[in-house]
């Protein structure tokens, strides 16, 4: 029964923000429209929902290890009035994604995340790389450093890349993986119009899910909080 319950409600979430993306106009076809300090807000809003997700837990994958997963994220934005005036007509970003983990040698994991929002022209790649520190058993958790990077590519007026850096550490029970971390974001944001000028957020994350595998089937849920945002991703796929 809760097996069936989770399963049904990353469904729900998958196929209604699916829903929801498909009208947003999240284009940014008036980026002159705004001052300085408005462009920064909207920058720091940006990267937080932008910048890389794992949406895994710390224990490596081994080496003939695959996390192939769909990925929906929902960032609500502090900044909305300001993505308005840029001509992003959207209170949330939602963003789907195609996720990519698989297991190294030596507790080493890479991966790769690809997103195209429909009805807009924005495309990030996304990529990691993971270390385990601890593999983790039945008494100790597992814990793990990760690199990330994170590049839009598509929108004309809106230039954007970010790196990142987590510590995260999670234990196994049974079917289910609880995991958590903390990290900090490094973006950059460089406008293409006007006289506005590039900014550099910088923020510090925290982060917990649960991963739960049934068999090859594979759910994961993880809230995300990055500088003022917070973003909620659901994830299903296939994990071995």
């Amino acid at each position: 029964m809760f097996t069936k319950k989770i399963l049904q409600l990353a469904t729900l979430a998958l196929l209604g923000g699916a829903s929801t993306i498909a009208t947003a106009g999240t284009d940014f076809t008036q980026l002159k429209n705004l001052n300085q300090s408005e462009f920064g807000r909207l920058a720091s809003d940006f990267t937080s929902a932008a910048s890389y997700k794992g949406v895994t837990p710390a224990a490596a994958l081994g080496i003939t290890g695959f996390d192939l997963g769909a990925e929906l994220s929902f960032t609500p934005l502090a900044n909305s009035g300001v993505w308005q005036k840029a001509g992003a007509d959207i209170s949330t970003l939602i963003i789907p994604k195609l996720h990519l983990h698989k297991g190294l040698p030596f507790n080493i994991d890479v991966g790769a995340s690809l997103s195209a929002v429909p009805d807009s022209n924005i495309k990030l790649m996304g990529i990691e790389a993971r270390y385990s520190l601890l593999e983790g058993n039945v008494a100790l958790p597992a814990i793990a450093i990760r690199g990330a990077y994170s590049k839009l590519s598509g929108v004309s007026q809106l230039g954007f890349d970010s790196s990142s850096v987590e510590l995260l550490v999670s234990k196994g029970f049974v079917m289910f993986t609880p995991y958590a971390g903390i990290g900090r974001v490094w973006g950059s944001v460089t406008p293409n119009v006007g006289s506005l000028h590039k900014v550099s957020p910088t923020a510090s994350k925290v982060f917990a899910g649960v991963n739960a595998n049934f068999g090859l089937m594979n759910l994961a849920a993880e809230v995300d909080r990055t500088g003022d945002n917070q973003t909620a991703s659901v994830k299903l796929g296939f994990r071995w």
